[in-house]
């Protein structure tokens, strides 16, 4: 079993758009409730099954699965319609890490969030200067959330 451990923060400026290209990601969730979730994604030319766990001190379990694409896509015409994520997404190697950089397109179009993964809940890591708040145990910054709650209905992101 694969175990995520991640820090999710808020962008504070564009410093960050310098150091890396990005890619385009389109999601959909076939099941989101408080133990689980299934993901369906398209991301560079592929396509992916991700089966998640509930979130316990930042870490989860997770499972991914690589699935031919036309079968992602029917998925997400299936069973997603309008309902999906669209972002842009960018990795950034920092300090022996990656940070990933989602620009988040459509109805959550000016939310930016930067990603960390780590080795173990305690890893010590340094921020880059672009990074600002850290939202990892807000669950309306999870793209779960994001999917039926996008981030430009807000009332005060």
């Amino acid at each position: 079993m694969g175990i995520e451990i991640e820090r999710k923060f808020l962008v504070k400026n564009d410093q960050w758009k310098k150091l890396a290209s990005g890619d385009h990601y389109c999601q959909g969730y076939l099941i989101r409730d408080a133990q689980t979730t299934v993901r369906v994604r398209i991301a560079k030319g592929k396509g992916f099954l991700t089966i998640k766990g509930k979130v316990q001190d930042l870490a989860r379990p997770e499972f991914e699965y690589e699935i031919p694409i036309s079968e992602a896509q029917e998925m997400l015409d299936l069973w997603c319609g309008e309902d999906v994520v669209k972002k842009n997404r960018y990795c950034i190697p920092l300090d022996n890490l990656v940070w990933e950089v989602d620009e988040f397109l459509g109805n959550n179009a000016g939310l930016i969030i930067a990603e960390v993964e780590l080795e173990s809940v305690n890893q010590p890591f340094q921020k880059p200067d672009w990074v600002g708040d850290e939202v990892s145990g807000d669950v309306r910054y999870y793209n779960s959330y994001l999917v039926k709650h996008p981030y430009n209905s807000w009332k005060t992101p």
